[in-house]
């Protein structure tokens, strides 16, 4: 349940959410893969799960459709993706997790989701213990809006750390 919440508390800028997708979506398929594919089982640190590369293709078409989507909410946006879109994205994430049995990894590849929610927890815990708060705006993207940075200056810093994070998170499977 955390996961899906996550990346709706992420879905705040244009084309955010979208971007941060692509990338854990790519790295969650690629994981499914190798995990149903039984000739890699000797070579990287994976469970070997009968089917899993069904999971590929279910990928290859979400993805699709979320590159698609992302060409209209790229900023300035056209089409948002409102609350039922970003939190099938996240269930389909988490879903995928569990079912390759690599759910450990949702925290690095998913580390921007993470990292929102995180901001979200600690502005509500600091302002209720203290009375004041850690960041100006939560979730974190927000802040650094009311920082003065530019929209599409966050998302494509969130883009960076979202690509980052995914191949660290490929890079568990030991090549």
């Amino acid at each position: 349940m955390c996961v899906p919440i996550s990346v709706n508390i992420t879905d705040g800028l244009d084309g955010l959410v979208a971007g941060c997708m692509l990338f854990a979506g790519i790295a969650y398929g690629v994981l499914a893969y190798v995990a149903g594919a039984i000739y890699f089982h000797g070579y990287v640190n994976t469970h070997h799960v009968p089917g899993a590369q069904e999971l590929m293709v279910f990928w290859a078409a979400l993805l699709g459709a979320t590159l698609g989507f992302l060409w209209y909410n790229r900023y300035p946006a056209k089409v948002f993706m409102g609350e039922t879109g970003a939190q099938f994205l996240g269930g389909a994430l988490a879903m995928t997790a569990i079912l390759i049995k690599r759910e450990i990894l949702l925290l690095l590849i998913g580390g921007v989701f993470v990292l929102e929610a995180l901001s979200v927890i600690s502005q509500v815990i600091s302002f209720r213990l203290t009375g004041r708060r850690i960041l100006r705006m939560s979730p974190i993207h927000h802040h650094y809006e009311l920082e003065g940075v530019e929209e599409p200056k966050i998302v494509v810093r969130f883009w960076i750390l979202a690509f980052l994070l995914a191949l660290a998170g490929l890079s568990s499977l030991r090549w």
